[in-house]
């Protein structure tokens, strides 16, 4: 089993990989689909009041801006990625990079969806997994596709952690 550094370092380096991926994917849904994705200034927005007291608005862009909303989004964005691949370390092992396999990581990245659906949408004024935005089927598929994407993120993370690695 490798030190605490070691699972730290492959946790960052999967996780900021899989997040890298995300991003990717985001831009290229937003250049082929018109399809833009989540606006990470909110997210700073909705944390920044956390950190206030305040988790709910109605909606999250009603309320004022807060200064560097922008920068605490993004790096929540890529801390959260981190941190899930942390979770997916510590349930599979730091062995699971001895040969990534796809199962485990799509597992992790579907179930980071639970994140939005029942923290953030509901904080951010957006209701339990979008119930409250004008096409919440619409708004579950893309964050479902968005953390399926996610979990291949982690598995190639995984490949590339290993490559380097050993």
């Amino acid at each position: 089993m490798p030190d605490i550094l070691d699972y730290l370092l492959f946790s960052a380096l999967v996780g900021g990989i899989a997040t890298g991926f995300m991003d990717l994917w985001a831009f290229a849904r937003l250049r082929l689909l018109n399809s833009p994705s989540l606006d990470y200034g909110l997210v700073g927005r909705w944390l920044g009041y956390v950190f206030r007291g305040r988790f709910f608005h109605d909606p999250i862009n009603a309320s004022p801006p807060l200064p560097g909303e922008r920068l605490t989004g993004w790096t929540a964005h890529y801390l959260i990625g981190l941190a899930f691949a942390a979770v997916l370390l510590a349930i599979w092992g730091t062995d699971w990079l001895d040969e990534p396999t796809l199962g485990p990581a799509l597992m992790v990245g579907l179930g980071s969806v639970a994140a939005p659906f029942l923290v953030m949408h509901p904080g951010m004024g957006a209701g339990v997994a979008a119930s409250r935005t004008p096409a919440p089927g619409v708004a579950r598929l893309r964050s479902l596709v968005t953390h399926a994407v996610f979990g291949l993120g982690l598995y190639i993370g995984g490949w590339i952690t290993h490559l380097l690695a050993w």
